[in-house]
């Protein structure tokens, strides 16, 4: 049965897939100025060699249409693209006010091309103030957004409009792993960030193999000008600050003149500022200047000839911290465009760029040196990244984002469900022998309970808790109670992502790979979550037991096996596998009995109720079991309560078997203590009493120092696992989820 659910939703994904896979993604790239098209050129050849997968739209807005800054739509005619629409959306001033009315110039544009290209994907880049436009329009107008190079950080406004556009943004194509951290952190959801690396990469390179470099530099500084002999020059206006980025503008010509290198300088971005740099620029003679050669574009392809050979690069575009990184070309940052983002060794920060002897110095020290090659924003290999991530979109898949919002302190409300009614959770608990299912309110109470063997095969044991989940939810209406959803607390590892049980213990038979969510939440419409015992265990304690307000502890269940949760900063840990917190198979001797793992020595093997019952049977047959006062009627039903009951009576034997039991589980948990640093220790289980004084010695004895006076307490809990299952379902579903 577990076969069959999962193959069918294995067939219907895959059925819709190939539905939206019947026609081409219709993928719209809109280009704003000549730096954002060397990120999308490499994406837009990537998508025009793929015909059969894609269907290109190219939309070409902003800087690109004005002369003064180059024309550069011509270079993407160059490169053989249909421009199928280009908007006139730069409203001229070079001041905040048009960057403000170029923005709302865009947007009243936007909307017809937008509804007449019909894209389903629109592709924007960076953090200019064109891309804030495309982005709200096509937010807006529910199409989906690939945010390129989200996530990252420079110190300026453009901070502000590129996480904007984050959060406008469907789906992220980031270059480093800081920046996809950064995103996390922003509650992005992780599975639509994918960490690619800088598309113009993959052209960098290979581009310092080309043999014709040095005609590009002849062709840009003049015949007798040779590798590494000539500067690179390129600052933007800050437009936070314009007043201070004029003047290290003046300082770095001054600078630069001083120097007495062949100099590219090219001409600013249309930001805010640029138009008093540009007058800077011309005041001073440089366009005249026999070392100067001023321009307003140059080629991408030749751009990056130029900084590879440079002798160094100066200003502080974004180019300097990243592209020239790739050859190892020195760069000297100037001022605070640019702070926050990665950088490699090869760049020189002058950030507070107040003096024009400081920027001479620092040209003095980087002039002429060659660094190690820095791959920080790439590998090469964006490019089929981005395009394998964009035939994965699911365009079935809501088109509303979802955030994933960090765990948030519980607030006091009260609104008329509470008062008429009581908000509940139905929890299940599946243990090796009975199956129980209770209603828990939201205080953790107990209102009713059931219980009835846990049957050995999947579909009786599925046809059992649909019935006993009906009968609670039948139940709850007459004790008032209104049941929010189902937890689930199964032995074994589970995916709580999925709500699969992907291995089980050997004591319930038939529940590997097992879809639990899905039968329950069908049957029921309910929302479904499903953990580990031992996870459930640790949440229990966190919102009803002594976890409550703790933001780092670890509970240890003693009871058949041994098992546990760990909470670190609020949130339970689950591991790369989902098997964290396998608590019970920490070693703690290299040779010890065999555990049911398969391995020797662990804490489940000398503290668990079965090895404790294993020792119980072994000292009955010894005759070495009973002393005065005990009896037991069959041997076959020895267990731990003997042994613990014989260790009371002052059997010696019995006591040495508690005794080491209680040492392993006291090692183990110094070994935990050494790793995640808790503040508490909660042990919780029907052995927990026996081992509070045990393991708080072996503490006291074997603990560094720093860990000794960790404070070991035994769980006041009656029921755990059930009320970690409906905490799960109180946490979650009394929150408002986006």
């Amino acid at each position: 049965a577990e076969y069959y659910l999962s193959m069918q939703w294995v067939e219907e994904k895959a059925e819709c897939l190939e539905n939206v896979a019947r026609r081409k993604l219709r993928v719209c790239v809109a280009t704003c100025n000549r730096a954002d098209y060397s990120k999308l050129a490499p994406i837009m050849f990537g998508l025009k060699s793929q015909p059969e997968l894609f269907e290109l739209e190219v939309v070409v807005l902003g800087s690109h249409l004005i002369d003064d800054y180059g024309n550069t739509f011509r270079m993407i005619e160059q490169d053989e693209f249909d421009i199928g629409t280009k908007l006139h959306t730069i409203v001229r001033g070079e001041d905040e006010a048009a960057m403000v009315e170029s923005v709302g110039l865009a947007l009243v544009k936007l909307p017809d091309m937008l509804q007449r290209l019909a894209p389903d994907v629109l592709i924007v880049h960076g953090d200019r103030f064109d891309a804030l436009a495309l982005a709200t329009a096509a937010a807006l107008m529910n199409i989906r957004i690939l945010h390129l190079e989200g996530g990252e950080v420079s110190g300026t406004i453009d901070d502000s409009i590129r996480h904007a556009i984050s959060k406008l943004a469907h789906y992220h194509a980031v270059c480093t792993r800081s920046a996809e951290r950064h995103l996390i952190a922003m509650c992005e959801d992780h599975s639509r960030i994918l960490l690619a690396g800088c598309p113009s990469y993959d052209k960098l390179l290979s581009a310092h193999k080309r043999d014709d470099y040095a005609d590009i530099i002849k062709a840009w500084l003049g015949d007798s000008v040779k590798e590494q002999d000539y500067i690179v020059a390129l600052q933007h206006p800050v437009t936070t600050d314009i007043k201070n980025s004029i003047k290290i503008y003046e300082l770095m010509l001054d600078a630069l003149m001083s120097f007495n290198k062949k100099t590219l300088i090219l001409f600013p971005n249309i930001d805010a500022g640029s138009k008093e740099l540009v007058r800077v620029l011309r005041r001073k003679g440089v366009e005249q200047h026999p070392n100067f050669r001023a321009v307003k574009h140059v080629p991408f392809d030749q751009f990056i000839q130029l900084v590879a050979h440079a002798g160094c690069m100066v200003g502080n575009s974004s180019c300097g911290v990243r592209e020239a990184g790739a050859f190892g070309t020195p760069v000297i940052n100037l001022g605070t465009r640019q702070t926050g983002r990665e950088t490699g060794e090869n760049v020189l920060h002058v950030r507070d760029a107040d003096t024009q002897n400081k920027i001479y110095h620092a040209l003095e020290l980087q002039f002429g040196k060659r660094y190690p090659c820095s791959k920080i924003y790439g590998d090469g290999n964006a490019v089929p990244r981005i395009l394998k991530f964009l035939q994965s979109i699911d365009m079935s898949e809501p088109l509303q984002k979802t955030f994933c919002f960090p765990t948030v302190w519980e607030c006091i409300s009260q609104d008329i469900d509470h008062i008429l009614e009581m908000q509940s959770a139905l929890a299940v608990d599946l243990g090796g022998t009975n199956l129980r299912v209770a209603i828990v309110s939201m205080k953790g109470k107990l209102v009713k309970k059931y219980t009835q063997p846990n049957p050995k095969t999947f579909e009786e044991r599925i046809e059992v808790i649909l019935s006993m989940c009906k009968q609670a939810i039948a139940d709850a209406v007459h004790q008032n109670c209104r049941v929010l959803g189902v937890g689930v607390s199964t032995g074994g590892r589970v995916n709580p992502k999925e709500g699969v049980v992907l291995d089980s213990t050997k004591l319930i038979r038939e529940w590997a790979g097992v879809n639990v969510r899905t039968p329950v939440s069908s049957a029921l419409h309910l929302p479904v979550w499903v953990d580990n015992d031992g996870n459930c265990a640790a949440l229990a304690e966190k919102k009803f037991g002594h976890g409550k307000g703790m933001e780092n502890f670890v509970t240890v269940i003693t009871g058949t096996g041994i098992g546990g949760g760990i909470i670190q900063h609020g949130e339970l840990i689950h591991g790369s596998t989902f098997c964290a917190a396998e608590l019970g198979h920490i070693m703690v001797a290299l040779e010890g009995p065999e555990c049911s793992c398969g391995s020797h020595g662990c804490i489940e093997a000398f503290a668990s109720g079965l090895a404790l019952q294993r020792e119980a049977k072994r000292l009955h047959d010894e005759d070495l079991l009973l002393v005065e006062g005990m009896s037991v009627s069959n041997k076959e039903q020895v267990n731990a309560a003997d042994l613990i009951h014989a260790a009371h009576l002052g059997n010696s034997k019995a006591e040495a078997v508690l005794h080491t039991a209680g040492t392993a589980l006291g090692v183990g948990i110094v070994n935990i203590l050494h790793t995640v640093n808790p503040s508490l220790v909660v042990l919780s289980g029907i052995l927990a009493k026996h081992y509070e004084g045990p393991v708080c010695q072996v503490i006291r004895q074997r603990a560094l120092s720093s860990a000794r006076d960790i404070r070991v307490v035994t769980s006041d809990l009656e029921e755990p696992a059930l009320l970690g299952a409906a905490s799960m379902v109180l946490d979650y579903a009394t929150r408002r989820t986006y």
